[in-house]
């Protein structure tokens, strides 16, 4: 198979869809890897250290299109890349479409085949090939709120872990799931005053059992959260429906009710965000401030650490990638059905239910459009 490799062009995004190491997993099989020259330097990674494990090198992004069948990015494909999808393109990346309908006419009206990371299942019923961005953005999590704590930058002028004979900040994470569990894990390691709310109680237990007194957990009513709120220095974001926008749990009120100089870092911004005040913002300029509270809600938070970031990515997406390089992307998602699971947009179809519902298409099943794709 032919396989593209663009370089990233989403605002400070320096991660990259696939290293070295991976490349050279794909030309041992066979299949040959046109790499956009410079799409790897932030991880470190030159045009030599590709073309040294056996890719070429195409001076733009409109070579590396035209010249493959699959692409293989990290983060939504931009305008600009969205108009040179074509029909035969098999795409595998970050979509995070349901918020995002010019995303989804574009991925449509060009005919490809979508594969989105986020919806890529495993036999726990988790979300593997979105785990290790949640990882690294719960522990982001943390340490942007503790920065923008910081008086200079807009905040109240707390340290997370006070200091003998001063209490420490209060943060409050929304959801223990993988940000969630990962944002405690950071808060709790610099002494904050941590507690989760979550509606499934066998994520609590899982957090209690995890770190006992360390943090406490409260189911998550609307009075329960409205408290939380209320009293928190930072509260994070981190809940999560595949597939789907996320729900807007923290209201503007609770938002007009918060200490001046508290913090909000929405993690679930790539599906909307969690707050109701919330817009996305990018790397270049991260912050604004709602009736004084800080709201930081950058829509590609790993992106800030690619070397680490891509990394962790390419662990779990690579075998995926090889799938679908060796098999073909009909054969291979026939054959793997957690693959199936990430097919969003098909033929032009919307396969991804919660997408479908959210932005008025049918829903077409992704058997159905798989069964018209050629072999």
């Amino acid at each position: 198979m032919r396989i593209g490799l663009p370089k990233e062009i989403k605002n400070h995004e320096q991660r990259v869809g696939l290293t070295p190491d991976s490349v050279s997993e794909l030309t041992r099989r066979g299949h040959s890897v046109l790499v956009e020259t410079n799409a790897g330097v932030g991880i470190g990674a030159d045009d030599a250290a590709y073309t040294a494990v056996g890719a070429e090198i195409a001076p733009d992004a409109v070579s590396v299109f035209d010249a493959s069948e699959m692409i293989v990015k990290v983060k939504e494909p931009q305008a600009i890349e969205r108009a040179m999808l074509r029909e035969d393109h098999t795409l595998f990346t970050y979509l995070h479409l349901a918020p995002d309908a010019d995303q989804t006419t574009d991925l449509v009206n060009s005919g490809a085949t979508c594969i989105a990371y986020e919806t890529v299942t495993d036999n726990a019923g988790g979300l593997p090939l979105l785990a290790p961005m949640s990882k690294v953005a719960g522990r982001m999590s943390i340490q942007a709120a503790a920065n923008y704590l910081q008086q200079p930058n807009g905040g109240s002028g707390k340290l997370i872990g006070g200091v003998p004979g001063v209490a420490p900040a209060k943060i409050v994470v929304i959801g223990g799931g993988v940000v969630g569990q990962h944002a405690a894990e950071m808060a709790i390691g610099l002494g904050g005053d941590v507690t989760i709310l979550d509606r499934n109680n066998d994520v609590l237990d899982q957090c209690s059992s995890r770190w006992g007194a360390a943090v406490k957990t409260l189911y998550s009513t609307s009075a329960a959260l409205e408290a939380e709120v209320a009293a928190a220095d930072v509260v994070i974001g981190a809940v999560l429906v595949k597939g789907d926008t996320a729900p807007k749990l923290v209201t503007a009120d609770m938002v007009r009710g918060m200490q001046a100089g508290s913090v909000l870092v929405d993690v679930a911004i790539d599906q909307g965000g969690a707050f109701e005040t919330s817009h996305a913002t990018t790397h270049a300029d991260p912050v604004y401030t709602v009736d004084d509270v800080v709201h930081y809600a950058v829509a590609n938070m790993p992106g800030a650490v690619p070397r680490t970031s891509t990394y962790a990515l390419n662990n779990a997406t690579l075998p995926f990638t090889l799938a679908l390089a060796d098999m073909g992307p009909k054969a291979a998602m026939m054959a793997m059905p957690h693959l199936r699971n990430g097919l969003n947009v098909s033929a032009g179809s919307v396969t991804e239910p919660h997408v479908a519902d959210a932005l008025g298409y049918t829903f077409v099943t992704a058997d159905d459009a798989i069964a018209k794709l050629a072999a």
